[in-house]
Formats: structure tokens, C-alpha cells, sequence
């Protein structure tokens, strides 16, 4: 550690140390609108003088802190266009990461949120996995052509179930590298409900090799969503190095807080405005069911 790191970190142990008995530091930074020990410009020092783990009291959390971990999730087969507007709408307002939206709605997606700093992202061999790897190679190629920036596909389940694992790593490989050139997240869904535990470390194991950035729980139209048990466990296989998503049932703020506190980095789901305005201390108003 260089001289000057200690000292800031010294002068911030001070300050937390000063406030036991002096005058309280404000609830929320004027820079970014969080938890003051949240912010990120007061954490970024401590984390670059060598930090690997913070402890917080975040009591009340950040609103903006929690939406910025939710993929705004609309994946109905019968979603209309007026759905598709107000999920942006939703998106927009309460600064989302993405809005998750079938292929066909990309680029209207892309367009209603120019400047609003939330994300489209899209998913590829959906919901089955069982297209071919070049199918879903130009699926990816069109949705980042229509304005996606995050691609989450679904890896080809019978053959990782069968042993073929060169073939589930090519199919993976199909759709992280235009992602990769283009400067796309890739997200790889491993449907769990589906795999044993032994099937997804090796899924997990197949789309670190292909280079994904995430790996994903679920498509939320199998047996079963996210668990608590699964985001550890393709935590553990993935390590730090890579995003783990869970999607598929997590319908309340509890429900992010378990996935979160299991691994999770980002979260799917079409509850995303139940879960910001429960962290906020509101009374949930309905919202658009996408089955997610």
C-alpha cells in the first residue's frame, strides 16, 4: 500500500470513528442521492488501497442502488406494444438496468429509451435452447443491430445433458463473440430447474471457458425459477470474475435480498417496481405480469 492510500484510509477510519460522538455525517451524498457510507467516490479509495470486502450499515438501502441491479422484465408471449411502452415507461422512471424484452420489441425498445441511461437487453434461443448455434449466432447479430446491449441466451440443454460439451461450448461461443465484438454483455442461461448439480458446474464451467460475462439462472418458463442454493453454487464455480443473474420467481425485495446475498450481481424480473418502492418504504402499486 503507497503512502498516500494509507493516509486516505486512515483519514476515513477518522471520520467514521469522529461521528460515535460528534455531529452525525448526512443520510445521503449530494453526489449520487445514496446512503452516505454508500457512496461510491467516498468507497472508491478504500476499495483501491486494497479493500476486498465493505461492511455497511445500508439500513433503508438506496433505491437507485437496488434498481440498477434489475433487468425490468417483460417476456410474454402476448405482450402488446402498449405493454412493451409502459415497461420503458416504468424502466425510465425508476432507472432500471435494462428492460428485457423478447427480439421482436428491440428496437422499439432502443428507441423510446435514448437518454435514459437504461439498457435493452434481449434473449436468444428463447425459452427452449434448442436452436442451432448458427440460428442463434444471427439472432444475436439482429438484436444488436436493432440497439440490444445485453444478450442472455439459453445453452443448449439436451446436449449438455448428453455429454456433448463441445457442442454446448460452440453454441455458447455462437453468441458470446458478436457480443464480445460489439461490445454486448453476454448472459447464458443454464435453466438449473433442469440440470442436476453436476450439470451446472459444468454448464457454469462451459460458459467461463466460452467467455460470457454472466451466467443466468433460468428463462422463467420451466419447472422452476432461481434458488437461493443454485446462485451460490454457479457463484462458487464462476467466482468473482463473472455476473451471475437470477431470474425466475423473485417476486419481492426479500426475494432480491436472498439472490443478492447468495451471489447474485443482477437480478430478472418483472416485480422490479414492487421491489424499488418496497426498499423506498412504499405501498406496491400493480404491476404488468411477464410470468418471469
Amino acid at each position: 500500500m503507497q503512502p498516500a492510500e494509507l493516509q486516505r484510509l486512515i483519514q476515513i477510519i477518522v471520520e467514521e470513528l469522529a461521528t460515535a460522538d460528534g455531529p452525525s455525517l448526512p443520510a445521503r451524498c449530494a453526489c449520487h442521492s445514496v446512503m452516505f457510507e454508500c457512496c461510491p467516490d467516498r468507497l472508491r479509495d478504500v476499495i483501491a488501497a486494497g479493500a476486498e470486502r465493505l461492511g455497511l450499515h445500508a439500513a433503508g438501502g438506496a433505491t437507485s442502488g437496488v434498481a440498477a441491479m434489475i433487468d425490468h422484465t417483460l417476456l410474454k408471449p402476448d405482450a402488446t406494444r402498449q405493454n412493451i411502452e409502459e415497461l420503458c415507461r416504468e424502466a425510465a422512471q425508476f432507472k432500471f438496468a435494462t428492460v428485457c424484452v423478447n427480439p421482436t420489441w428491440v428496437g422499439l425498445c432502443a428507441r423510446l429509451l435514448v437518454g435514459s441511461g437504461v439498457g435493452v437487453c434481449t434473449v436468444v434461443g428463447f425459452p427452449l435452447g434448442a436452436n442451432t448455434a448458427d440460428v442463434k449466432g444471427y439472432e444475436t447479430q439482429r438484436a444488436i443491430f436493432d440497439g440490444a446491449r445485453e444478450v442472455d441466451m439459453v445453452i443448449n440443454i439436451g446436449a449438455l445433458k448428453s455429454g456433448d460439451l463441445r457442442v454446448v461450448e460452440r453454441d455458447i461461443e455462437a453468441v458470446v463473440a458478436p457480443c464480445r465484438s460489439c461490445g454486448v454483455l453476454s448472459k447464458v442461461i443454464i435453466e438449473a430447474a433442469l440440470l442436476t448439480d453436476d450439470e451446472k458446474v459444468t454448464a457454469c464451467t462451459l460458459a467461463k471457458a466460452a467467455g460470457a460475462d454472466y451466467v443466468k439462472t433460468s428463462t422463467g418458463f420451466a419447472s422452476g425459477g432461481a434458488t437461493a442454493a443454485d446462485v451460490a453454487l454457479m457463484r462458487r464455480v464462476v467466482g468473482a470474475e463473472m455476473g451471475v443473474k437470477a431470474a425466475g420467481g423473485v417476486r419481492d425485495l426479500e426475494g432480491m435480498k436472498a439472490m443478492i446475498a447468495a451471489g447474485a450481481s443482477r437480478v430478472g424480473a418483472s416485480a422490479g417496481v414492487k421491489i424499488v418502492q418496497q426498499a423506498r418504504g412504499e405501498a406496491p402499486a400493480s404491476a404488468v405480469s411477464s410470468g418471469y
